[in-house]
């Protein structure tokens, strides 16, 4: 485990990359249809899922080129290998996100085209609550090393609980997040497009879109509990944890919508997910007598990532053929 008080990003590092975020969640936002409601099709989302990935890739070389060349070539494969692990934990945990949006917006009935909007802002808001939760847990572990085994000891326990409840659905009727905005808040019956506030009669309304809004936040704020600490287990260097956690944000809404119709046949993902939380859990409580280089970490868990979907892919196929075959009789 690398020293947590000593990071090689300088400030000038920092503002660059918190620079490059804002550009481009502006052009998304500005330039790229982000300001009119539409249905993102799959063919866009693609893209932009593929845009993100590249980005990612093209800032490891970016990290990997500027190391070699100011701090040796050991250096430079050690962060660019965190820097890829990172990414590849936060996006695959950050996938089961994905699951939470697609029963919100069905709960809530949101039309495809204004599901775009609630995402964006979502995102935004995901940025700083990690920003925030990253530097704390960054902190806690400067001070007190020893947390590193209550988080890996939290990951096994999250990982075990998410194999035990894997098949369970919540229940938002019984959320008291939404039962409370609703009992202190006056919310409209529908949708006023991609408002989140309306006044009526001079009476300031919230919409649906507000929940939806509140419940996505909430939903990442509760993941980025497990994922956070989980990229301990790869690094403390706080310029890597924090670009690795930016990067998978970024590219969740892609994912979303180029997955979303598609969510019920990873029905196995969750077990994938949950096997990644306690290996990294059990990775960071057996440090002091084992430790396992970076390279193994990126491999088993990209392996149990790439089983998880392809044994889901397989086995939805007999079922789907399945429903076919009766809508038929």
């Amino acid at each position: 485990m690398t020293d947590t008080a000593v990071t090689f990003a300088t400030g000038p590092m920092w503002a660059g990359f918190i620079i490059f975020v804002l550009a481009m969640l502006a052009l998304d936002l500005f330039v790229f249809g982000g300001r009119k409601a539409h249905k993102v099709s799959a063919r866009e989302a693609a893209a932009w899922v593929a845009v993100w990935v590249s980005l990612a890739l093209a800032f490891a070389a970016l990290l990997w080129w500027y190391l070699n060349d100011t701090q040796g070539a050991e250096v430079a494969r050690t962060k660019t290998l965190e820097f890829l692990a990172g990414y590849l934990i936060e996006q695959s945990l950050s996938v089961d996100n994905m699951f939470v949006f697609v029963m919100i917006f069905t709960y809530f009935a949101v039309p495809p085209e204004l599901q775009r909007r609630v995402l964006l802002y979502g995102v935004l808001g995901a940025i700083v609550m990690r920003a925030g939760m990253i530097f704390a847990g960054v902190w806690l572990v400067q001070q007190f090393a020893w947390i590193l085994y209550v988080f890996g000891a939290f990951l096994v326990v999250t990982g075990i609980k998410m194999i035990i409840f894997a098949e369970s659905e919540p229940d938002l009727d019984k959320n008291p997040l939404l039962r409370w905005l609703r009992s202190h808040m006056r919310i409209t019956p529908k949708f006023h497009g991609e408002k989140f506030f309306v006044r009526q009669n001079g009476i300031l309304w919230a919409t649906p879109m507000f929940l939806v809004l509140i419940l996505i936040e909430a939903s990442d704020l509760v993941f980025a509990v497990d994922s956070i600490p989980a990229i301990f287990a790869v690094t403390t260097d706080p310029f890597i944890v924090f670009t690795s956690n930016i990067f998978a944000i970024m590219g969740l809404r892609a994912l979303y919508f180029l997955l979303a119709d598609m969510a019920d046949r990873f029905h196995l993902l969750k077990y994938g997910l949950a096997i990644v939380l306690v290996f990294i859990g059990g990775k960071m409580l057996a440090m002091p007598w084992f430790h396992m280089p970076i390279q193994w970490s990126l491999t088993i868990v990209g392996s149990i990532i790439a089983v998880s979907v392809m044994a889901s892919l397989a086995l939805s196929k007999p079922k789907l053929n399945t429903i076919a075959a009766g809508e038929k009789a």
